[in-house]
């Protein structure tokens, strides 16, 4: 079954409000936000794995990407907490478990043949930048050609001007309330935003994104 399949078309998201599905294996559920085939192509979902639960061993021909929300998630490479961003590159290979249970977000089969470099990142760790305007800064997790993925966190009462991203706009929110011209985005509320589009961003309360530019 598709879900959201069409990439011109702007989709908003209370994942919170989606019904928890279950996957191929016991113990691991998902909540779709986006997909174009049952079990294969690109996806993008809420993962939920209850504590000891786990997949087989399984190839990932279009790649993997996971920002780990709660709890720890493991395979055969290491352990990442909460708050870890992971690329796993086409091609790779793992078998992904999680002894005391986690919550990802997950995009499946979304990056180019030339996108080789496998990455893990520990966002709490790592060092954040000045934005383009006061208030914002930027945690950048990964630049390949024209797609750009980052953190950004946006203080109390930050504005930005009008925005149009170009290759279109994928934002999920973790933390806070994000805004623009269009309505108010609590956490848990994913954005899709298509080639074209435009939109004026701002956060009075302050708040916490994920965002990947130019993939659409």
């Amino acid at each position: 079954m598709q879900i959201n399949p069409d990439m011109q078309q702007r989709v908003v998201i209370d994942s919170h409000a989606v019904p928890w599905q279950p996957s191929p294996l016991p113990g691991v559920e998902r909540r779709p936000l986006e997909r174009l085939a049952a079990e294969s192509g690109r996806a993008t979902s809420i993962v939920r794995y209850a504590a000891g639960s786990s997949f087989t061993a399984h190839a990932h021909p279009q790649g993997e990407e996971i920002l780990v929300l709660e709890g720890t998630f493991a395979d055969e490479h290491g352990s990442y907490p909460a708050g870890t961003w992971l690329k796993n590159p086409p091609g790779s290979r793992h078998a992904p478990c999680s002894p005391h249970g986690c919550l990802l977000f997950v995009k499946l089969c979304h990056l180019s043949a030339a996108d080789t470099q496998t990455c893990v990142v520990d966002t709490r760790a790592a060092a954040w930048l000045p934005g383009q305007v006061e208030g914002l800064q930027v945690l950048p997790l990964d630049s390949v050609g024209t797609v750009h993925t980052a953190l950004e966190r946006w203080a109390p009462g930050t504005h930005f001007g009008a925005h149009r991203p170009v290759g279109g706009e994928e934002i999920l929110v973790l933390e806070g309330v994000f805004q623009d011209e269009h309505g108010d985005y609590p956490a848990g509320t994913w954005i899709r935003s298509p080639r074209g589009s435009s939109h004026t961003p701002f956060s009075a309360g302050g708040c916490l994104v994920y965002v990947k530019r130019g993939h659409l």
